[in-house]
C-alpha cells in the first residue's frame, strides 16, 4: 500500500515537473514573441521619426531656399524696374550726336545724364543697404532694432519702444544679421495682423542663453498656433523663423500673459553659438 502511494506521488511530481516545464516553455516563447514585436514596433517608430526628421529638414531648407529666391526676386526686380530705366535715360542724354550739338545743349545733356547717375548711385545703395542695414552693420544689433522702432513711431499707426539691458558685446555680424531678420519678420507680421495699440521690445541674457523678447497688446499666437500655421503651405514667414532660429540652434517661443492682456514672442539664443 505504501509502495503504491509513493509511486502515485511520483507519478504526480511528474506530471508537475513536466506542467511546469511547459508552461516555462510557453512563457519562453511569449516573452520571446513579444520581444520581437516590440523590437519591430520600436524600429518602426524610429523609422518613422527618421522620416518625420527627413521631411521636415527638407521643408525647412526648401523655405530657406523660396526666402533667398524671393530676395533676388526683389532684387531683380528692383534693378529691372528702377536702375535700368535710369541708365537707359542716361545713355539718351550721353548719345553719340551730343558731340555736334552746341556747348550749352551739351552742358545741359551732362548735368541731366548726372543727376541721374547720382540717383542710381542711390538707389543701388538702397539696395544694398536692404540686404546689409549700414546701422546693423556699424552699430549693432541694439541700434538696428532702435532705428527700425523709431521708423515704425514715425508711421503713427503703432506706440512702439526698445531696451536692450545687457548687450556690451555684440553678437556674431552674421548672427546679428540673422537675428535682426526675424525679429524685422515678427515686427511685421505684428503690424499687419495684429492691431497692436504698442509694441516693446527687451533684451537681456544669462551666462547660457540670449534673449529677445517682443510684446504687443493686438491679437496674438500661442505656441500651438504658430507651430500649426508653420506647418501649412502658406505659412512661408514662419517658415523662415523657425529655419533662421534652427540655423542659430536657438528656441522660439509664442504665448499670452498671464493676465490675458498681451502677446509675448521670446527668442531663445545659447550665448556659445551667437558670441
Amino acid at each position: 500500500m505504501f509502495f503504491l502511494q509513493t509511486q502515485s506521488f511520483q507519478n504526480n511530481t511528474t506530471y508537475v515537473v513536466y506542467f511546469g516545464m511547459f508552461g516555462m516553455l510557453l512563457l519562453a516563447v511569449g516573452l520571446i514573441v513579444f520581444i520581437v514585436f516590440h523590437q519591430r514596433k520600436v524600429i518602426y517608430y524610429q523609422l518613422r521619426m527618421r522620416n518625420m526628421q527627413a521631411e521636415h529638414q527638407r521643408l525647412m531648407l526648401q523655405a530657406t531656399l523660396n526666402s533667398q529666391e524671393e530676395e533676388r526676386q526683389r532684387i531683380a526686380a528692383d534693378l529691372h524696374d528702377d536702375a535700368g530705366p535710369l541708365l537707359a535715360t542716361v545713355r539718351l542724354y550721353l548719345n553719340e550726336n551730343l558731340i555736334h550739338q552746341d556747348q550749352a545743349t551739351q552742358l545741359q545733356s551732362i548735368y541731366n545724364a548726372k543727376q541721374i547717375v547720382d540717383d542710381t548711385i542711390q538707389l543701388i545703395r538702397n539696395i544694398s543697404h536692404s540686404l546689409i542695414p549700414p546701422t546693423l552693420k556699424n552699430f549693432g544689433l541694439e541700434s538696428a532694432m532702435t532705428d527700425l522702432i523709431q521708423k515704425i513711431n514715425g508711421t503713427g499707426s503703432i506706440n512702439g519702444s526698445c531696451r536692450f539691458h545687457d548687450y556690451k558685446r555684440r553678437l556674431k555680424l552674421e548672427q546679428e544679421l540673422s537675428v535682426f531678420r526675424i525679429m524685422q519678420e515678427i515686427v511685421n507680421n505684428i503690424l499687419k495682423h495684429s492691431n497692436s495699440s504698442f509694441l516693446h521690445i527687451t533684451q537681456n541674457k544669462t551666462d547660457e542663453y540670449f534673449y529677445l523678447r517682443i510684446h504687443h497688446d493686438g491679437n496674438g499666437l500661442t505656441q500651438t498656433e504658430y507651430e500649426k500655421m508653420r506647418d501649412t503651405p502658406t505659412g512661408l514667414g514662419l517658415k523662415n523663423i523657425h529655419s533662421r532660429m534652427k540655423i542659430l540652434n536657438g528656441k522660439i517661443f509664442y504665448e499670452k500673459d498671464s493676465t490675458n492682456t498681451y502677446y509675448k514672442v521670446t527668442l531663445e539664443l545659447p550665448i556659445d553659438a551667437v558670441q
